[in-house]
């Protein structure tokens, strides 16, 4: 059965999910280095205390996972090689799991990717705060992230204020002249939708639901402290970057930089004259980002390209390959700074960024990023799933388990057709749950 529903702008949209019931969830993270396929069986359990906002059990019951092809830098390049690779990896997670995917939930990374706040307000005339004033200002808010070029992907309240007064997690019941809210929406171009979609279903599946890379990420690489606290998840995939903010239990901005780890292999790939796939052997082997003295002494072998088995391999230092890695990681976490600078959230960011995605396995990444970011800076895995094969319980499966999770926390979004009606409101098991109830009901 499709956990989703009704549409908005062609995009579908989650239906609550039953914290008593077990549910069945397929999920498609589309990479510029992997395709991966996952099936899991969600069963209900109390409430996390320390994974934020999960509400069941998540068991993987079923994976597959392949090289990517017909993807750049996130976007599709080529559908006939994607919906091969789409087909493969859902095949292989299909046999594992012993039953048949029809729809999945599915990541975008493409489609220029935008963060926005938009704020609004209505007059309460000094009256209590009721519930349809909240579906007022919500549906306000909402309606000013319309437009006929962009789709909504995720739409949450950030906050509400009262008469100027802002910070209010919850204004039902309170007095005042003016409620305001703060919304933060993530949208992408419609066009990068479409032939996201297309892709699936030119495998002969249907998508069920769109999440922004960054947000799965997080989700999946993210503490409840760290989310409620302030934490930015960067997600450091083959071909982009991405950038999520977390605060008070809410994404609160994303971002993404065209650069990954395939840049990296790129880079050594003709810095050393050799092919791409010795280069990423190397890149996996011997680099680090942070060249040291001892590396000068240590020689390593660099396939030439090229089929003449005469050609000999050439030797170099250990400390060439270093330093052109070390380039361009610095290069890339010398932008995520001065995007999360520019962004205004850098003090809610604070002191903690968390590293996931599969570039940022390469040692010595930690270390660069620490010293660039000047932020406490960990390694983050997915977290609180269980049946995961050991290679995949690394940071390059963070998306793929993101995409599980979410189901469990959409319902905290709100989204308005275009007549201006609600479509979702609330959270798992706080009074926004029973304004959404109350708003479905009457609306």
């Amino acid at each position: 059965m499709s956990l989703f529903g009704s549409s908005h702008f062609g995009l579908p949209r989650l239906k609550p999910l039953s914290s008593k019931r077990s549910h069945v969830v397929s999920v498609l993270d589309i990479g510029s280095t992997k395709v991966v396929c996952m099936i899991g069986r969600l069963t209900p359990r109390e409430e996390s205390q320390v994974l934020p906002g999960r509400t069941h059990n998540i068991e993987i019951i079923g994976i597959g996972h392949q090289r990517s092809r017909g993807i750049k830098t996130g976007a599709i390049s080529d559908l006939d090689a994607l919906e091969s690779v789409i087909r493969l990896a859902v095949d292989a997670a299909e046999r594992m799991a012993g039953l048949t995917v029809e729809s999945l939930i599915v990541n975008v990374t493409a489609g220029r990717l935008t963060s926005d706040i938009y704020t609004a307000t209505i007059d309460l005339g000094g009256q209590e705060v009721e519930l349809n004033d909240l579906k007022k200002v919500l549906s306000a808010a909402c309606q000013q992230s319309l437009r006929q070029d962009r789709a909504v992907l995720h739409s949450l309240a950030t906050g509400f204020s009262l008469d100027g007064e802002r910070g209010i997690r919850d204004p039902l019941s309170m007095y005042g002249d003016v409620l305001g809210v703060d919304m933060h929406v993530v949208t992408a171009e419609r066009t990068a939708l479409k032939n996201l979609e297309l892709s699936v279903n030119r495998a002969h599946l249907s998508v069920e639901g769109i999440v922004a890379t960054p947000y799965a990420s997080g989700l999946a690489a993210l503490v409840d402290d760290e989310v409620e606290l302030g934490c930015a998840a960067i997600d450091m995939g083959g071909g982009t970057t991405t950038i999520s903010v977390f605060a008070e239990g809410k994404l609160v901005h994303t971002d993404a930089v065209s650069l990954g780890g395939h840049h990296v292999t790129t880079d050594l790939a003709r810095g050393l004259s050799t092919r791409i796939e010795d280069a990423e052997r190397l890149k996996v082997v011997h680099a680090s980002a942070m060249p040291n003295s001892s590396d000068e002494r240590e020689l390593i072998s660099i396939p030439p390209i090229g089929e003449d088995e005469r050609d000999l391999p050439t030797q170099v230092p250990r400390a060439l390959v270093s330093r052109i890695v070390s380039a361009r990681i610095e290069e890339t976490m010398e932008l995520i700074r001065d995007r999360i600078q520019r962004s205004g959230f850098s003090p809610i960011v604070g002191k903690r960024v968390v590293l996931t995605g599969g570039a940022s396995q390469l040692t010595g990444l930690a270390e660069v990023a620490r010293r660039i970011l000047a932020r406490n800076v960990r390694i983050g895995r997915p977290m609180g799933v269980s049946g995961l094969p050991t290679a995949a319980k690394g940071p390059a499966f963070s998306t793929a388990v993101g995409l599980m999770i979410y189901p469990q926390v959409a319902d905290q979004e709100t989204h308005a057709p275009q007549s201006g009606l609600l479509m979702s409101l609330g959270g798992n098991t706080s009074r926004f749950a029973r304004m959404g109830q109350w708003l479905k009901e009457s609306f």
